[in-house]
């Protein structure tokens, strides 16, 4: 063959490949998704976190949905203007004690956007900071696109409800979704809303503050165990656990009947998770993935045996910052449109070494993430004190922006349920023998022998939670209890709403209430009660607070600044 037909020869070769290689701009085709030289679909790499931060922010939206539709649902009947403790009395009684310091004091020391509203209609305020909540959690739940301003958006609402949600709001997963959320500011850019924002990687300052988190809620829970209750170290907490703890399911009714050496294999396991397996942390990629599965696990167990509001689904997202893109991408299609092969395009760019010119901005984010990472260790020092300490104390923070805060859970267990039963007369006279008392029945705590437990998780009843509480103290530490009685003397409404039954509806409202204690104890799957459908055994202790009628309360109502219910 002549010189000049081998070069035409070459130069169609070459044109073939080019065509074959390349995809014609012309063309309407979609991109085909990545591939290695096989020709098999490529994996994503790991050592990136693009999709663990569209995970992330998805979960913790989720949270925040949940949280938010609580307080809609809730907040106008626990801290309204007519709630069992109010949150404008709350805030004019923090404006008193810092009355000489010009504002600063009652800003610092209960931070929320309540300062700035008008407190004519606290019901308003209250709904109004709930919807948006629920509108801009939605919005990132849906689509997984979040910006720095639209996440501190969400943390300060859910601290402005927090914080002046008295004991209402006194529950170690409140603490812990506002330092959930304020790591979740930094995952995002400033203003940009995109799932794959490709000028903001996922900062590592970032994700290892998610893992100190997780860190500190598992190990401190281990730590507050044994060195409280003993039966956390001779393993027989399991065998009262599901029986009493604040609000059982119809798994812990089953569970609680298991084999002593399963409710011993429980516990052990119990001390594994949250001793030994946090330190898996720090051993590098494979041993941190399995703490985040491990610790995901647990969790979903404790979501099944039982319903402690989102504390489980909660401590599940700072998990997530244990898996890289490698590791998650099975949770994604692989379609040509899809985040995976976005992900994977941008790690072939990666590796081929594709150089961009510095921006501006993110060399402030990096000074922005450092500045975090400082934020976080001094916060931090208090708290590892804590957890060093013989009389380590949970769920507590030690700054009112609660960036930083203690945990742990069940220091100590109940070993027998007490509850108190609200209930009513129409009787003129309370003593009287042929006075007829009825039950009013809470959405979820038990009250009702033959009703079965509830199933709400993430969902969180508050009211059913400090009558669990209520139960182990006297009326006189949980004045809110005596408010009740007076609202259902007088039919209100709202705080009626709080319950599941009430014995008066559509009749008048009752002449008396009175506080009833009983203690609780499951039945025998398959035995006598069981046959009659009963879930609870119940025997009466005595009186928990006497019986009142309205007229009753009304000094007790003055001195406590509280209006006085008008009957409906």
């Amino acid at each position: 063959m002549r010189p000049d037909s081998l070069v035409m020869a070459a130069a169609e070769g070459s044109l073939r490949k080019r065509k074959i290689g390349h995809v014609d701009q012309s063309s309407a085709s979609p991109p085909t998704p990545a591939r290695d030289p096989v020709g098999s679909p490529a994996r994503l790499r790991s050592g990136t976190f693009w999709l663990t931060r569209v995970v992330l922010l998805r979960a913790l939206a989720f949270i925040y949905f949940v949280a938010f539709l609580v307080a809609f649902n809730q907040n106008k009947a626990l801290i309204g203007d007519q709630g069992l403790l109010p949150c404008r009395l709350y805030l004019k009684n923090v404006q008193q004690y810092y009355q000489g310091s010009g504002g600063w004091g009652a800003w610092s020391s209960t931070p929320t956007i309540m300062w700035l509203l008008d407190w004519s209609n606290m019901n308003f305020n209250l709904d109004l900071l709930a919807l948006l909540g629920l509108g801009f959690s939605s919005f990132v739940l849906v689509t997984g696109c979040a910006n720095m301003i639209l996440m501190a958006t969400l943390w300060a609402l859910y601290m402005s409800l927090v914080n002046v949600g008295q004991i209402w709001y006194s529950f170690g997963w409140e603490s812990q979704l506002l330092e959930t959320g304020f790591l979740g500011i930094f995952l995002c850019p400033v203003w940009t809303l995109s799932r794959l924002p490709k000028h903001t990687p996922t900062s590592r300052i970032v994700l290892w503050g998610f893992r100190w988190l997780i860190f500190r809620i598992m190990l401190g829970a281990g730590l507050i165990k044994i060195r409280g209750d003993k039966c956390w170290l001779d393993l027989t907490c399991m065998n009262f656990h599901y029986e009493t703890q604040p609000v059982p399911n119809p798994m812990a009714y089953y569970l609680h009947r298991s084999p002593w050496w399963f409710h011993h294999f429980e516990t052990l396991s119990n001390h594994f998770l949250e001793l030994i397996v946090p330190f898996f942390l720090f051993l590098g990629r494979r041993m941190c993935i399995l703490h985040g599965v491990l610790q995901i696990l647990f969790q979903v167990v404790l979501i099944i045996s039982g319903n402690l509001s989102f504390l489980n689904w909660l401590t599940i997202v700072p998990s997530l910052a244990c898996f890289d893109d490698a590791a998650l991408g099975f949770l994604f299609p692989s379609g040509p449109r899809g985040l995976k092969n976005q992900v994977l395009e941008m790690q072939k760019k990666d590796v081929q070494g594709a150089q961009t010119r510095p921006r501006y901005g993110c060399m402030v984010r990096q000074v922005v993430n450092i500045s975090l990472g400082i934020l976080v260790a001094w916060l931090s020092v208090p708290v590892v004190i804590n957890l060093l300490s013989s009389r380590q104390v949970m769920n507590t923070s030690f700054n009112p922006l609660r960036i930083v805060n203690t945990y742990g859970a069940f220091g100590s267990i109940t070993k027998e349920r007490t509850e108190v039963l609200l209930q009513g007369t129409a009787s003129p006279n309370a003593s009287a023998p042929d006075a007829v008392w009825e039950d009013y029945e809470f959405k979820c705590k038990p009250g009702d022998p033959w009703r079965r437990p509830c199933l709400i998780s993430p969902y969180h009843y508050r009211l059913d939670w400090l009558m669990w509480f209520a139960a182990f103290q006297t009326y006189e530490h949980n004045e809110w209890i005596i408010h009740l009685a007076g609202k259902l003397l007088a039919g209100d409404t709202e705080a009626l709403s709080l319950l599941a039954i009430n014995p008066f509806e559509g009749k008048a409202p009752p002449r008396w209430i009175r506080g009833e204690h009983y203690r609780y104890r499951f039945s025998l799957p398959g035995g006598q009660h069981a046959a009659q459908g009963k879930w609870w055994i119940r025997k009466r202790l005595g009186p928990y607070f006497p019986p009142l009628c309205l007229q009753d309360l009304k000094n007790y109502f003055t001195a406590r600044e509280w209006p006085l219910p008008k009957p409906h």
